[in-house]
């Protein structure tokens, strides 16, 4: 038997998660066919693509953030699969887009995703900035006193959202950021 490569150790991982993790979308590509989505899903009327995740019941996608200082970003959903990276960020927004028993499969803001245990994450909503240096205002207004500017991979705490812009507070400053420039919330998701 020929040692596997690279692309026969996706198409291995693939089979051996076939029911968990929708590669077949890789694999398929890979050997020249076209992939179909790899489960079904809702869409809602004017909003985005929504699930309801297997283990919790929550929808699928919806965002949460990094539990603990050290975080292991696997290749699959359990501790026998390889490390992927290791985040070292408490409070680093990431989106769960699969879940599997206590592991979720998650996409970080630089669309790379992994499988990473339920217990190292946390429901508290937070907010990375993105792109460029963004404004901080003191109401939901691009005429609105700035509040502070904050740099690229600024996290701050998620309060609420309305129509195009959301309440963030940044290390004890409190302002409204545009949708657009920062990670971490769902389009047209409000917060109560």
């Amino acid at each position: 038997m020929a040692p596997r490569g690279a692309t026969g150790w996706l198409k291995g991982l693939c089979l051996a998660l076939a029911i968990v993790v929708p590669c077949s979308h890789a694999a398929a590509q890979d050997a020249g066919g076209s992939a179909a989505p790899a489960q079904p899903s809702a869409v809602a009327p004017d909003g985005p693509t929504t699930a309801t995740g297997r283990s919790t019941g929550l929808p699928v996608p919806r965002f949460v953030s990094l539990g603990a200082d050290e975080v292991h970003l696997r290749f699959g959903p359990g501790r026998e699969y390889p490390i992927r990276w290791v985040l070292a960020r408490k409070g680093l927004p990431v989106e769960i887009v699969a879940e599997f028993d206590t592991w979720r499969k998650v996409k970080l803001h630089d669309d790379d995703e992994g499988w990473i245990h339920s217990s190292l994450l946390s429901s508290r909503r937070t907010a990375m900035i993105k792109g460029e240096i963004a404004e901080l205002r003191r109401t939901p207004s691009d005429d609105a006193r700035v509040v502070l500017r904050a740099e690229p991979g600024v996290v701050g705490e998620l309060l609420d959202c309305e129509d195009d812009w959301c309440r963030v507070d940044i290390q004890g400053r409190r302002g409204w950021l545009r949708r657009s420039a920062f990670w971490g919330v769902l389009p047209r998701e409000t917060l109560p």
